[in-house]
């Protein structure tokens, strides 16, 4: 089916139920229908085009979910902007993907003035929030649509191969690129996710505080179509997010590992009711095993996991609540540290550098089949043709499947550090600075090394009042990982680097180290 298929399905269902609880009032699914509409006629009165890109530039709020199903409604194509990113970097993206509309809040009046004078494709700009200038609030917009026709743009098959959004990649290897997210591609994710993530829970309540312009914003339509109730954030607040599984009866929450470490760090962690709670979802990177399993013991048995990327969005493979839970008790603990099995609409394979699939237990890239799978990148027929050598698309992760299904990523190909010739995956390192109690965040380099080509370099955050020497920290990583894959220096700072989309800026780290080098090995 068509994304917007999905929600009207959901919305059909539930339409006096409450859709969105914010900050600023609540929306019932008769309102928030309704409003899609209203959005999806006024582009359509302003001339939209079918097909044409739109955007939104905003924090969390109930007007990005609204402006995000009408965009789907209209026919026009979802394009995700990240407010976090560098304006340069958003810029370059709006033009290469021909960016025609953008909804915007206030907040970010002065980088919209920028964006409108750098990104001509643009050709309607709209303020979520008020009236700005010669820019119309969303309210006054959607009145210009009174009376107007949204086209029937629909088929009987559901328009599997059109485009419902064109998503950023994470761009820490060079420019992003834009993933062509097909309906087929929503639409499966749309139904995993409501088959592993939902459980048996009869209306689910979901708490957003992680960006709606990205993985969030699409949990959080996936959820429409089972009619939940939708608590929006504006941002992420650890107390408040701890608070409001007790107020609002939370059953459904996702969150990347590093949040969860916050969590898990406040002081008040345990003075809250989380019985609520179903669906704890873990994505966007490995989670620390003995953090999952003192997850288990604070949140309790709703603990969850998936793995998969912009380009096969969300849950290649869950990991359910009850193996985990199992997992934390001692039953298989190894499963601490696995992203779970496939699920049923993907194939999933380790493959070697040659192309050959290799047996359980074996190291290599993760590679996938199967209509989760997005249509390639956007203008970019090399980059899509490289990604599915050999038939299958390359996730670029490295790792290894178990006797029983269960995948476990070791680490990204290309975060690899050979040392002395031994492979060495930062993910290891990592969890095993992780196991250390007094660690709060952690992430491991390679910097040049003229006998060993490149050496394991540590970047530690400690918990507050924690103290930890460099010589303590080798001495753990050599008796877990052994003296090759310990790491030869530590570094304790304030934070670790983090690209716009939260995930750890290796590059950005690297670039001291290997600014006179030829090239980024040694």
């Amino acid at each position: 089916m068509r994304p917007i298929d999905y929600f009207d399905k959901g919305a059909e269902a539930n339409l006096d139920r409450t859709a969105i609880i914010a900050a600023d009032g609540s929306w019932s699914y008769r309102e928030m229908q309704g409003t899609t509409q209203d959005i999806a006629r006024a582009l359509w009165a302003n001339g939209l085009r079918d097909h044409e890109p739109a955007g939104i530039y905003s924090h969390n709020d109930a007007r990005v979910l609204f402006c995000m199903l009408g965009i789907m409604r209209a026919g026009a194509v979802w394009v995700p902007i990240n407010y976090r990113n560098a304006i340069d970097g958003n810029v370059e993206y709006m033009n290469y993907v021909e960016m025609a509309w953008l909804f915007y809040h206030s907040q970010f009046r002065d980088s919209v003035a920028e964006i409108k004078r750098r990104v001509p494709s643009l050709r309607g700009i709209i303020c979520l929030d008020r009236e700005d200038g010669e820019h119309l609030s969303l309210q006054n917009f959607m009145e210009q649509g009174a009376g107007a026709k949204i086209p029937d743009w629909g088929d009987a098959y559901g328009n599997p191969e059109r485009l419902a959004g064109l998503v950023p990649t994470g761009g820490t290897t060079g420019p992003a690129k834009g993933v062509r997210v097909t309906n087929l591609a929503l639409g499966t994710m749309t139904e995993l996710a409501t088959h592993y993530w939902r459980g048996d829970v009869e209306h689910p309540v979901c708490l957003n505080t992680a960006p709606l312009s990205h993985a969030a914003g699409v949990l959080a339509f996936v959820m429409c179509s089972v009619g939940a109730t939708h608590v929006v954030m504006p941002k992420f607040d650890a107390l408040e997010v701890l608070r409001n599984i007790e107020r609002h009866r939370v059953t459904h929450l996702y969150l990347p590992p590093t949040a969860l470490y916050n969590l898990l760090a406040h002081p008040q962690v345990r003075e809250f009711d989380y019985s609520s709670l179903r669906g704890f979802l873990l994505a966007g990177s490995p989670v620390a095993p003995d953090k999952l399993k003192k997850a288990v013991e604070v949140f309790g048995p709703c603990m969850c996991q998936s793995y998969g990327q912009t380009e096969a969005p969300m849950i290649l493979t869950f990991l359910d609540s009850k193996t985990v839970a199992a997992a934390a008790a001692g039953d298989h603990s190894e499963r601490l540290a696995s992203c779970g099995r496939p699920t049923l609409a993907v194939r999933l394979a380790i493959m070697d550098e040659a192309g050959k699939i290799l047996p359980g237990g074996e190291r290599g890239e993760i590679v996938a089949r199967g209509s989760l799978i997005c249509g390639g990148y956007y203008k970019m027929p090399e980059a899509t043709a490289e990604v599915r050598t050999y038939g299958w698309h390359h996730t670029g992760d490295i790792g290894y499947m178990d006797a029983e299904g269960f995948v476990y990523i070791v680490d990204r190909k290309k975060d690899m550090i050979i040392s002395g010739g031994f492979n060495i995956y930062c993910a290891e390192v990592e969890a095993a600075l992780m196991a250390l109690p007094e660690v709060h965040e952690c992430a491991v380099i390679g910097v040049p090394h003229d006998t060993w080509g490149e050496a394991v370099k540590a970047f530690v955050v400690l918990h507050p009042g924690a103290s930890m020497s460099e010589a303590a920290v080798i001495s753990h990583c050599k008796q877990n990982l052994g003296g090759v894959k310990a790491p030869k220096s530590v570094e304790f700072c304030h934070e670790i680097p983090k690209t716009a989309a939260g995930k750890i800026d290796r590059k950005t780290m690297r670039a001291p180290y290997w600014i006179h080098a030829e090239r980024q090995v040694h």
